[in-house]
C-alpha cells in the first residue's frame, strides 16, 4: 500500500458539544482520518490522558506526565511525537487534533507548524446560542474547572474570544436554540471567517475547509494589534458593531476614569490606541465579559528611526502605510465595539470626552508628557 501524506487539522473551542460534533463529522467524511484528544481534566493527578480514535472507536489511549506542573506543556510535548508517528506510518490521511476545552488554537498551531508537519486547517466549533453567554462570562477558568495550569489566570470570556477570532474556519452547530440575534453576533464578531455548517445532513464543506491550508504567520499577523483586520460597521437583528476612530491622543486620567463604563458597554471590544503621555507606545485594547486588558504592543512605527523599519515585518509596514497621517504617522485610536443593543451615540460621546481638548492638544508633546501617568499601574511600569 502506498504511503499517504499526513494532513493535520486542529479543532478547538469551549463549546464542547459543537466541537465533538465537528470532529465526528470530519472522521466520518474524510476516509483514513483519526482524532487525537488530550484530556487535561486529570491534570490534578499529575497526568494528561491521550486518546486516538477513528470513526469506529478508540484505537489507543495512554497517559503523559505533566511538564513543570503544566498540562498544556505536557500536551505540547506529547502531541508532536504522536503526529510524527502517524506521519511515519503513512496510513492516515487526516489527523484531527481535538483540543481540550480551554486550550487556545494559536499555541498548538504554531507547535505543529514548527515541527514541519502539514497543518491544513484550524477550526473553532461554535454553538451560536452560546456565543453571547460565553462572551459575557467573566469567571476565571480556574473557578470553572477549566484552567490548564495552576498559574492560569484567563477568564472564560477572553479565552472564548481568542478561540473564536483566531480560527479562519468556524464549524457552526445547527442549534435549535439559536436565533437571528445569535447568528448576527457570530457574523459580526468574525466577519471574515469561513462558516461550515455542522448539521444532521453530512456534506463535505467542513472537510474541504479543514484541508484547505493554513498560514501560521499570516494568522499571527492578523492577531497583532498594529495590523489586525478589525470588523467594520454593521447592524443586523439588534446586534451592532461600532467603529470609533480619531487621530487625537487620549488624556490618560479621563480615559482611565472611563475604563469601567467602556469595558461594560459592549459584549466585545478590541483595537489599538495611544495616550498623550506615551506618544510612542502602541497600546492594545482587549475587552470581553466586562473585563478589560490593556497592554503595550511595542512602538508606533512613526516613533522609529528610518533604519529600524527594515526590521519590521512587511505586513506591519503595509498596514501603517495604508493608514498613515501626515502629522501623527500610524498613531491612531481605532476601537471596535460589538454587542446586542449597542449604544453608539453614548459610546461616541464618552470616547470623545476622553480625548485631549483643543487647548491641551495645542500645548504640544512636551506638555502631554507631563500629564498624570494614570496607566502606570495597569501597564505594570
Amino acid at each position: 500500500m502506498p504511503s499517504v501524506p499526513l494532513s493535520v487539522a486542529i479543532v478547538g473551542g469551549l463549546h464542547s458539544d459543537a466541537r465533538k460534533a465537528a470532529v465526528e463529522r470530519l472522521l466520518t467524511t474524510v476516509p483514513g482520518s483519526v482524532a487525537l484528544h488530550h484530556d487535561l481534566s486529570a491534570a490534578e493527578r499529575g497526568a494528561v490522558l491521550r486518546t486516538v480514535r477513528d470513526a469506529t472507536g478508540v484505537l489507543s489511549s495512554g497517559e503523559t506526565p505533566l511538564v513543570n506542573d503544566c498540562a498544556c506543556c505536557a500536551l505540547r510535548e506529547d502531541l508532536v511525537p504522536e503526529l510524527e508517528r502517524l506521519a511515519d506510518a503513512g496510513l492516515t490521511r487526516l489527523a484531527v487534533v481535538e483540543l481540550w476545552d480551554s486550550v487556545e488554537p494559536r499555541a498548538m498551531a504554531e507547535v505543529v507548524a514548527a515541527a514541519g508537519l502539514d497543518l491544513t486547517g484550524v477550526v473553532t466549533a461554535v454553538d451560536p446560542a452560546l456565543v453571547l453567554p460565553y462572551l459575557g462570562n467573566g469567571d476565571d477558568l480556574m473557578d470553572a474547572g477549566l484552567a490548564a495550569a495552576p498559574t492560569d489566570r484567563r477568564t472564560v470570556a477572553d479565552t472564548w474570544a481568542r478561540q473564536l477570532e483566531y480560527a479562519p474556519v468556524l464549524a457552526v452547530l445547527d442549534s435549535p436554540e439559536a436565533d437571528d440575534e445569535d447568528r448576527a453576533l457570530l457574523v459580526q464578531l468574525h466577519p471574515t471567517a469561513r462558516r461550515a455548517a455542522v448539521t444532521d445532513v453530512p456534506d463535505g464543506e467542513l472537510a474541504a475547509a479543514a484541508l484547505a491550508g493554513f498560514d501560521v504567520e499570516a494568522a499571527a499577523a492578523a492577531q497583532h494589534p498594529a495590523c489586525a483586520l478589525l470588523p467594520q460597521e454593521a447592524e443586523a437583528a439588534g446586534v451592532g458593531t461600532y467603529v470609533w476612530r480619531s487621530r487625537r491622543p487620549f488624556h490618560p486620567e479621563r480615559l482611565y476614569a472611563a475604563l469601567e463604563d467602556l469595558a461594560c458597554a459592549a459584549a466585545r471590544s478590541r483595537g489599538r490606541f495611544w495616550l498623550a503621555d506615551r506618544p510612542d507606545t502602541l497600546l492594545h485594547w482587549d475587552a470581553a465579559g466586562g473585563a478589560l486588558c490593556v497592554e503595550s504592543a511595542g512602538p508606533w512605527l512613526a516613533s522609529l528611526p528610518d533604519g529600524a523599519w527594515e526590521m519590521v515585518p512587511p505586513v506591519r509596514r503595509a498596514a501603517a502605510a495604508l493608514d498613515w497621517d501626515p502629522e501623527q504617522g500610524d498613531r491612531c485610536q481605532h476601537l471596535v465595539f460589538t454587542s446586542p443593543g449597542l449604544d453608539r451615540d453614548g459610546l461616541s460621546r464618552l470616547l470623545d470626552s476622553c480625548l485631549l481638548t483643543d487647548a491641551e492638544y495645542a500645548a504640544g508633546r512636551a506638555a502631554w508628557k507631563r500629564l498624570p501617568p494614570a496607566f502606570d499601574t495597569l501597564l505594570e511600569v
